[in-house]
Order: structure tokens, then sequence, then C-alpha cells
């Protein structure tokens, strides 16, 4: 049987909205015409398109679709433990938003923090919004994911938990309507993308262990 490539999170909206578009259509037709296109828009952006993962020990792969807003050398005790590098992507209300795992690995930490709802390109929203992290290793390094809000982006999902063995490209999470994917590597870690370039979720190299 084929997968449909909506995610099911998706159902209360489409449900609404059709509901919304019916009742409408039989009281004043031309009125159902907004929330007929919200519905479409619903649609497009809970797709989940299926991967042809490239796996590799030695590289970090995108954890999620949209445009790379930082790279910057940072120091994170809770998870790597000293110096480290952090890739931020901004996702637009237009890209795909499942997360995906980096690394083969194990998840061996997870934290959630309550927060703000800034926007989600914002400097200061990753330490102020909303945030679900887990981390990922394995016998090789390891990786630190951060799910974070953006200034619509009202609820984050994450499917895994500590204990969980993830596969490399494998889905995690999803953030709901615009939002923030931060993926933090250690320092041995040599970054393959810059400021500006535009990632694809288990599909473009963000980094190669050196």
């Amino acid at each position: 049987m084929a997968r449909i490539p909506i995610r099911k999170e998706s159902t209360p909206y489409i449900v609404f909205l059709a509901a919304i578009v019916l009742i409408l259509y039989f009281l004043l037709p031309v009125l159902a015409i907004i929330p007929f296109i919200l519905l479409l828009f619903v649609l497009f952006f809970f797709r989940d398109p299926d991967r042809i993962i490239n796996y590799s020990k030695d590289t970090f792969l995108s954890p999620a679709d949209g445009t790379i807003m930082d790279v910057s050398d940072i120091v994170e005790e809770a998870f790597i433990g000293g110096k480290a590098k952090k890739v931020t992507i901004f996702l637009s209300l237009f890209n795909v938003h499942v997360n995906r795992s980096p690394i083969d690995g194990k998840v061996t930490y997870a934290a959630y923090r309550p927060g703000k709802y800034l926007p989600a390109f914002k400097s200061h929203a990753s330490e102020l919004n909303e945030r679900n992290s887990i981390g990922i290793e394995n016998d090789v390094t390891k990786a630190l994911v951060h799910q974070i809000t953006g200034f619509v982006a009202r609820r984050i999902v994450c499917w895994s938990k500590k204990g969980d063995v993830l596969k490399q490209g494998e889905r995690f999470g999803l953030i709901k309507f615009g939002s923030c994917t931060e993926l933090i590597v250690p320092d041995n870690v040599e970054i393959k993308v810059k400021k500006g370039d535009v990632v694809r979720g288990g599909i473009t190299v963000i980094g190669v262990v050196k």
C-alpha cells in the first residue's frame, strides 16, 4: 500500500477547514473560496515526501529543509561537552517542515524548554523561543538538534525519545508553520555550507568529520 505523503498531524486542520468549506458552499459559495485556499495550503504545508538517503558515518545531513541563516563557533556543554559548531536553518512557510536525523545513532539526550514566539529569523530567537532538543550519538560522533518555534509556529512535535535508535535521514519530528532548526556538532567537524545556502533535509551534507 502506497504511503500518503501528508503528515497525519494535518488531520484536525483539514477536517475543520473542509467543514467550513462545505457549510459556506451551501450558504454562499463565493465565501467558500478563502477556506478552500487555506485547505490547499495546509495540504501543501504538511507534505512529507520520501527521500533517498546516502548513508555515511562520517557525514552530517541537514535535519531540515530551509535556508542557512548562520554558521558559528560556540561552546555547548549540555550534550556536546565543549567547543562546537552551530548551523542555523530557517524554515519558511513554504518549506517541508519534517525534521530528519543528521546521523545514525541512539538518542541519549532530550530536553524541552518553554519560551516565547519571536520570529524565527531573529538572531536571539534560539535563546528565547520554545525549543525541543534531542542529542544523537554513535561510535564516531554526536549531533544535537534544536527544534525552535517561530512567530507563526506554536507547536513542536517530536516522535523520538531517549533510548530510540535513529537511522541517518529518518524522520523524528515536525514543527508546525514556520520555524527554525539548529544543528550543533563537535568542533572536529568541517562545515560544508555557508550563510544563504538552501538545504534539504536528509539530502544536503552539512558537515564532515575531519
